[in-house]
């Protein structure tokens, strides 16, 4: 049997068995964005230089996400995976239904985890760099503010880790794995 792929830019066939979904600029910001959670919540010492430098790592390959989620390729635009309500309800429909309905792309599902931990990552270099700021310096609120975005990206991340396991085992898909390579299976 003849299997082939879709080059995800060109529409074109190749050869393989696989599709390229990720390209690198989603999966360098995915990985980035892994190391730096992990630096700032668990490793770094909070205020010091290398947590707001990896803070500041963090913040600019978001804005860079951002844009790239407008202009960027198909499965990278936020356009292609936005998550609208007729999508969730139709998706935890199909869940609560045992149906292993697969997406190329982002989950609607997978779509909300990934925009609300894009808010949660902004909002907290947001407030790191405001508590660096002549107006704000040791201004208790909102360095609770950022204390509290910091465990809610790390609850959410977590959340979204095991989620990415689960709906691996489930649709018998290395998801993660998709994310080092840029290629899911057709």
């Amino acid at each position: 049997m003849d299997h082939f792929s879709v080059d995800v830019e060109g529409a074109r066939p190749s050869s393989g068995a696989t599709l390229k979904v990720w390209d690198p600029i989603v999966r360098l910001f995915h990985w980035i964005v892994v190391c730096g959670v992990i630096l700032n919540l668990w490793i770094l010492e909070e205020g010091k230089y290398w947590h707001r430098v990896t803070g500041y790592v963090i913040a600019a390959v978001l804005t860079v996400r951002l844009v790239w989620g407008v202009v960027g390729t198909r499965y990278a635009r936020f356009s292609e995976f936005f998550p609208t309500p007729n999508k969730i309800v139709g998706h935890l429909g199909e869940l609560k239904q045992g149906r292993a309905n697969r997406h190329i792309g982002h989950s609607p599902l997978g779509a909300v985890m990934m925009l609300a931990l894009m808010g949660l990552l902004a909002f907290s270099c947001l407030t790191g760099w405001l508590m660096e700021t002549d107006v704000f310096w040791g201004n208790k609120l909102i360095k609770s503010l950022h204390a509290l975005l910091g465990n809610m990206i790390m609850v959410l991340a977590l959340l979204h880790a095991a989620s990415a396991i689960v709906e691996s085992w489930r649709l018998r898909e290395n998801l993660v794995w998709s994310m080092v390579t840029g290629k899911k299976r057709r």
